[in-house]
């Protein structure tokens, strides 16, 4: 079912959807469309999307909620009230805004208008409850779901691939993040219930059931603000561009990583800098950690499951060398707890969240154990979200 069928709708969603609704009425006097855009977790394959690798993503159920129409005025207006902040701008002249967070919005507007659609004005509110910085990606919710309300106040009739893509060069373009295209596209093609595997090259996609009702997908926040994580995502970019230049002299097929096999790597491992070797074997071993991981789903083994992520948190510790301390801490910590099958690191790295495969009945467990280790070592504590599994974006009554 395409994630735009209006099958999608779904009942109000408690108080970040409702405060939105209420902020449009007040503001414009009238009724809005309203749309949920969820944040999303990755279950496994880190690093691996700009090698055109795999990934494993899952839509959750926080989310930031959209109210919006279009408006007889052609300027557009803005209205965060999390932030208790509202920018205005014209179709005619996006400039960038010094606030930031406009800019992620004025981004889908520029790809639209690059693209050919016809915008007129519109005013929107909208907010939500996805943690800022903690991994879950509320700029993709943003950006997408802006997207996908435009798409249908103004009829413009995209499909949702497009509305990813747009999403996506919004980030890449507007806002100068050279992101790749899991987050948006699991923000648009999520399922309930489901995780999908996604080929970062060819960008099929397949879905793979996550039904086991005892366990809860937890979320670990080391509060740590991921300072080093752009330019260090910048240095292992590079770095895998040139482990994959250096194989393609043998093997002219080799375009990334995505094309690398472990013998094929270690043949002509004494050619490597030590450090790039050690950060392509990560990637190569991740990808195969994705295709095995959709193995155990389904045969619905989550103790294999909670292995590969055990094993995708060493290399990322020790062979791509992007965690730090605080994560590496909740990790530890986590594996000491009776019912957590699996964690590991989630995101960038040097800080945000690791995510948790745990039972249910050791939850409360898993909170205990690693927020008093963590505050031992830290003097503070990590907080917590328990996630479930949840559709893409779509629109909600009001």
């Amino acid at each position: 079912m395409s994630p735009l069928n209006k099958k999608n709708l779904t009942k109000p969603e408690g108080r970040a959807a409702q405060k939105v609704v209420a902020k449009f009425k007040e503001l414009f006097n009238e009724k809005p469309l309203l749309v949920r855009s969820p944040g999303r977790i990755n279950l496994i394959g880190e690093h691996t999307d700009y090698n055109e690798g795999f990934v494993l993503p899952a839509a959750v159920d926080r989310a930031i909620y959209f109210a919006a129409a279009p408006s007889a005025a052609g300027t557009c207006s803005l209205c965060a009230p999390d932030l208790g902040q509202s920018h205005e701008f014209d179709l005619k002249n996006l400039a960038k805004s010094d606030k930031g967070w406009p800019n992620y919005l004025m981004g889908v507007v520029d790809q639209l208008q690059k693209a050919g659609c016809r915008l007129g004005g519109f005013n929107c509110v909208f907010g939500g409850d996805i943690p800022i910085g903690s991994g879950m990606s509320s700029s993709a919710a943003i950006e997408a779901g802006l997207a996908f309300v435009l798409n249908k106040i103004f009829d413009l009739g995209l499909d949702p691939l497009r509305l990813v893509k747009l999403a996506q060069k919004a980030e890449n373009e507007f806002v100068g993040v050279r992101c790749g295209i899991m987050d948006q596209f699991i923000n648009i093609f999520g399922r309930p219930k489901s995780v999908l595997r996604l080929d970062c090259r060819s960008l099929e996609y397949r879905y793979f059931p996550f039904e086991r009702e005892d366990l809860r997908i937890v979320l670990c926040d080391t509060l740590v603000k991921r300072e080093l994580a752009s330019s260090e995502y910048n240095i292992r970019r590079r770095q895998c561009e040139t482990g994959a230049k250096l194989l393609s002299k043998y093997d002219p097929s080799v375009k990334s990583l995505r094309d690398v096999s472990l013998p094929m790597l270690r043949v002509h491992r004494n050619e490597f800098d030590p450090i790039v070797y050690r950060r392509c074997d990560y990637v190569v071993r991740e990808n195969l950690r994705v295709e095995e991981a959709c193995a155990d789903l389904e045969k619905n083994d989550f103790a294999a499951f909670g292995q590969r992520m055990n094993a995708s948190h060493d290399g990322l510790r020790d062979d791509y060398e992007v965690s730090c301390r605080e994560l590496d801490v909740l990790v530890e910590a986590a594996h000491s707890v009776k019912g957590v099958l699996g964690a590991r690191m989630m995101g960038a790295g040097f800080g945000g969240c690791t995510i948790n495969l745990v039972e249910e009945q050791a939850v409360e467990s898993l909170k205990e154990k690693v927020g008093r280790a963590y505050q031992n070592q830290f003097g503070k504590r990590p907080r917590f979200y328990i996630s479930s599994l949840r559709s893409g974006t779509a629109i909600i009554e009001n």
